[in-house]
């Protein structure tokens, strides 16, 4: 058994991480607020402009096929993947860039052996991760959590967006997580470019709008704005739940510590009342041997 020495450090030093914890679960409960209400307030926009792009688009017969909409053989593949530049967040960052590396080994695996695949980080963990298993990371963008703002992620997507276009990358892929609730987190992975275009019976023909200008114009004008809105979307929802899972894990890993102490504090009463009893047995013992 340890020593009360030992015990008492054991214990001192469990409730000083149990105040570190404790204040990191407060620091981002509060920063989970706002960006909580951040995604919240932007998502039905997003998602309503997204579907009036989709709307329109259906509706247009022999449409000039846009530079972003160019279906090409994918050879050279990007796949762009969202974490954190933090850890202490359970399983936040390992997740999802798990679940990358399935997507590129199931949909990607010739480019990766030809190495004509490789990843953008945005996010620290994430690069760590794929170096750690060298997986091929060319780039990352790892500053944009630092200031996340819609002018700066609208300049991230223009270059992934003329990235396109030139020809350098005929695939651009998205994984990210999806912020539900301050305790779960979904997966996502999304094509970015090229935009697919969905098939159905969706028509605005016989609805009594006005376009100005035409219906096609305004549909090659809504797929950049939509692009850049649909990414800086996916960054909203990862930032909340980057902040949700980091508060989750710091209030299970303070109910751990509460709990070890528990734990430590009845180990250390039970090694003092054995180190009492003993202590009163040997003078006893003492005692007797003088009266002998």
């Amino acid at each position: 058994m340890a020593s009360l020495k030992e015990i008492r450090t054991r214990i001192s030093s469990v409730k000083t991480t149990r105040q570190v914890t404790s204040a990191m679960k407060m620091v981002s409960a509060a920063k989970l607020k706002k960006a909580q209400d951040a995604i919240i307030h932007f998502r039905p926009y997003a998602d309503k402009l997204h579907g009036i792009m989709q709307t329109l688009s259906s509706s247009l017969e022999d449409m000039e096929e846009s530079v972003y909409t160019l279906q090409r053989e994918p050879d050279n593949v990007l796949v762009v993947l969202v974490t954190s530049n933090r850890g202490l967040c359970g399983g936040f960052n390992s997740s999802i860039s798990k679940i990358a590396i399935e997507m590129v080994e199931a949909r990607y695996s010739r480019q990766l052996r030809q190495k004509k695949l490789s990843f953008l980080t945005v996010g620290k963990q994430g690069e760590k991760y794929l170096k750690a298993r060298n997986y091929p990371v060319g780039e990352q963008a790892n500053g944009l959590f630092e200031d996340l703002s819609y002018e700066s992620v609208s300049v991230f997507a223009q270059k992934l967006m003329d990235d396109f276009t030139s020809g350098k990358y005929d695939r651009i892929e998205l994984v990210y997580n999806e912020f539900k609730n301050a305790a779960v987190q979904f997966c996502r992975t999304e094509q970015f470019l090229p935009v697919e275009q969905e098939s159905g019976n969706k028509s605005v023909g016989n609805q009594n709008f006005i376009f100005e200008p035409s219906m096609e114009e305004i549909v090659h004008e809504l797929i950049p704005h939509s692009l850049k809105i649909q990414l800086f979307k996916a960054f909203l929802d990862s930032n909340a739940a980057e902040h949700g899972a980091r508060m989750t894990a710091m209030h299970k890993a303070t109910d751990n510590a509460s709990e070890l102490i528990k734990e430590l504090t009845l180990t250390f009463n039970k090694a003092r009342q054995t180190a009492i009893t003993n202590e009163i047995l040997e003078v006893t013992n003492g005692a007797e041997a003088l009266n002998g």
